[in-house]
Parts: C-alpha cells; sequence; structure tokens
C-alpha cells in the first residue's frame, strides 16, 4: 500500500489500532503527511496509539504547522490534544509595516486569523485580528492595535469544560497559554467543536459495551476484539438474574401468575433506572453535578422513583389482583400487595441505582458512559424481581 492509495478521508474512518498498521507499511514522511491532512484531534488519537518509536519517527518529519510533539505531552481529553502552531507570533514592539512585510510569504503557506503579540518570555500580550492591519497606520506598532489580555484556554483544560467556556464567544480561533502566560499554541473553533461532538456521538455505543474507537470501516477480527468482552460481562450479569428467578422456582412453579409479572416489574424498574441514569450523564457533561452533593442527588432519584412505582405500582396490583382472582381467590390480595410494594421499592431503588453507578464509575477513573446499561439492567433486575418473588413467597407460600 502507498500514499495514493489510503487517503486521509480513508484513514480518518479507522479505529486508531487499525490505522496504525496501515500507516506503518508507508515512509514516515508519507505517514505525517496524511496524519497533517486528517483532522486534529483523530490525528492526535491515532499518533498517542502508535509505538512510541514509530510516533517519534513521525514527529521528526511532521511537516509546517503540526503541533503533535506538544499535543502528545497532555492528558487525552484535554484542549492540549488539539493543538496547532500559531502561524503568527510578533515580539512586542513590531511595527505594522513590518508584521504586513513578515506576512506576505506566510500567508500563501497558512490561513492567517489572528496575529499574536508575545513578550521576550513567549507570554501572550494581546492578539490582533488580521484585517486591522489594513487600517493602521504603517508606523504604528501591534501593541497599539492589539486586543490585550485577550481570552484563552489553558492546555490540560477537559475538552467538555472548554466547550462550556467558549459556547457563547464562537471565536475562530482560541490561543491556549499555560498558566505563567505562555503561548503553547492554538484551537479552531471548528476543531473543538468537531471533536465534541464524535466524543458525544461515540457515547450512544458506549452505553452497551461498543468501544469509542470502533469505527463502520473497523476491520471484522479488531470488532469482534473490542465488542466480545462487554458481551461475555454482560452474560455473568444475566445469569445473575437468572439465578435469581431459580431461587424462587418453586414459588413460581406453585403461583403460574407470578411468571407473567416478572417482565412486567423487570421493564418498568428498568425504564425508571434508565431515565434517571440519563439525566444524571447530561448533568455530568453539563458540569452541573458539581454544583450538587451527591447524597442529595440520591436522595432526589430514589424519592422520584419511589413515587413513580407508588403510582404505576397501584395499576400492576390491580391488573395482579383481577388475574389472581379468578384462579385463586385467596391469594389474589396478598399477590397484588407483593406487586405494589415490590414495584414501588424496586422503582425506588432502581433511581437511586441509576444515579450511583455513574457517580461510582466517575470516582473509580472510568468513562461514567461506559456500559452503565449494562450494570444498570443487572441491578433493575435482581432487586425487582428479587422484591417481587421474596414478598409473593412470604406471604402466599
Amino acid at each position: 500500500m502507498n500514499e495514493h492509495e489510503l487517503s486521509s478521508d480513508r484513514l480518518s474512518g479507522l479505529d486508531a489500532a487499525t490505522a496504525t498498521d496501515r500507516l506503518r507499511r508507508l515512509r514516515p514522511e508519507d505517514a505525517a503527511e496524511l496524519l497533517a491532512q486528517m483532522p486534529v484531534g483523530r490525528a492526535s488519537t491515532v499518533l498517542a496509539a502508535m509505538p512510541e518509536d514509530f510516533r517519534r519517527a513521525i514527529l521528526e518529519v511532521a511537516p509546517p504547522g503540526t503541533d503533535w510533539t506538544d499535543a502528545q505531552s497532555y492528558p487525552a481529553g484535554s484542549i492540549g490534544r488539539l493543538l496547532e502552531d500559531p502561524p503568527a507570533i510578533f515580539l512586542s514592539g513590531t511595527t505594522v509595516r513590518d508584521a504586513i512585510e513578515a506576512m506576505r510569504s506566510l500567508i500563501r503557506k497558512r490561513m492567517v486569523v489572528y496575529l499574536f503579540v508575545v513578550d521576550g518570555a513567549e507570554r501572550l500580550l494581546g492578539v490582533v485580528a488580521f484585517r486591522e492591519l489594513l487600517y493602521a497606520r504603517p508606523e504604528q506598532t501591534l501593541d497599539e492595535v492589539m486586543i490585550d489580555r485577550p481570552f484563552t484556554l489553558h492546555p490540560r483544560t477537559p475538552m467538555v469544560e472548554a466547550m462550556r467556556e467558549v459556547v457563547t464567544k464562537h471565536f475562530p480561533v482560541y490561543p491556549v497559554c499555560e498558566d505563567d502566560g505562555r503561548l503553547v499554541g492554538l484551537v479552531r473553533g471548528q476543531v473543538l467543536f468537531e471533536q465534541q461532538a464524535f466524543d458525544i456521538s461515540a457515547q450512544a455505543g458506549a452505553m452497551v459495551g461498543v468501544e469509542k474507537e470502533e469505527r463502520l470501516a473497523t476491520p471484522f477480527s479488531r470488532s469482534f476484539r473490542f465488542r466480545h468482552p462487554w458481551l461475555q460481562i454482560n452474560l455473568l450479569t444475566v445469569f445473575a438474574a437468572a439465578a435469581v428467578v431459580g431461587f424462587f422456582e418453586d414459588a413460581i412453579d406453585q403461583l403460574v401468575v407470578l411468571a407473567l409479572f416478572i417482565p412486567v416489574l423487570a421493564g418498568q424498574c428498568g425504564n425508571l433506572g434508565a431515565q434517571s441514569l440519563a439525566v444524571v450523564l447530561r448533568g455530568m457533561t453539563l458540569g452541573e453535578l458539581r454544583s450538587l452533593p451527591v447524597g442529595r442527588l440520591l436522595l432526589k432519584e430514589g424519592l422520584l422513583g419511589l413515587l413513580n412505582g407508588v403510582i404505576t405500582g397501584a395499576v400492576a396490583a390491580t391488573a395482579m389482583f383481577v388475574l389472581a382472582h379468578g384462579k385463586d381467590p385467596a391469594t389474589a390480595l396478598p399477590l397484588a400487595l407483593a406487586t405494589w410494594v415490590a414495584m414501588s421499592l424496586g422503582c425506588g431503588l432502581s433511581g437511586v441505582a441509576g444515579a450511583a453507578i455513574p457517580v461510582a464509575l466517575r470516582r473509580a477513573g472510568a468513562d461514567p458512559a461506559t456500559a452503565s446499561a449494562i450494570l444498570l439492567t443487572t441491578a433493575t433486575d435482581v432487586v425487582s424481581m428479587g422484591l417481587f418473588l421474596g414478598l409473593a413467597a412470604f406471604l402466599v407460600l
């Protein structure tokens, strides 16, 4: 395979590991050229997945304008991973005439939106919009026409937090500075929003155990390795729910009507837990969880679940009473009571589980979206079916 057979668009459609395999068949110069044509965040992800020796070879021949060396030194998911080299940096005191002269050759190679004015220690002092050069007098300095103390981003800021900071600003380019004000690069607004859109789209797959890195063009064998471990975990959780049903097998054999209501209980509790999970994940994404104590959150979701369970449980209990009364009137009221109590408590506990699972995953250092649905399904199934069958057996048998 040569450079012409592997386009940057095709490369962007591969997961990082597969993209690395394809790039290793090329010369480092050709691989670097292809990476430079990809979205910055995607190129940074592919570079991070490479073996150290191959990554170093590519960084040594990186095209002008790329900032991959610095980008790889920042944490995954941070603004630093999207860095590009600023094309136009000028020392304080530079005249407009000298800046325009220096720009003549530069603008043929790269698009320039802002000129960045720095001091001798490379600390950012201000920015000059390119169009302002048309109105400035040649003898003026950039300091006289610049916007001083401009808005900046920090390279270690997570992309989610950066999105909240820039959502009302809509600048085409954002300078990125360290704590001491030193300019380390820039991030394009379009690149930031594209990367965030990709992260959000990946959450739907992560909820059911699909790796964030898997793409439509990921090879069959690698897709299998991505997905299969999560299915094994899911199988274990299903066995846990099946074990609960098996424990009450005698009760189900004697009261066949119980089998009809097991899916009702599991489905209702599962849906309520999923509602709680969705709200908490959204709150994490928007940063709302930081201002709300976890205990208060769990209490709210538990009470919401309990209230919903009491109301829907009354409907289900009525249906149970009617069905059971036709078979054995003596068991109708106890089974209806078991249904109502089990759905009320089950929904309450499911609400707590839906809020607690993503919080626990985040505190454990894991992605809150990753396979939360799998863990939640197990929790709601075990709780709802265990309560229902246990209460029925206690009240009737």
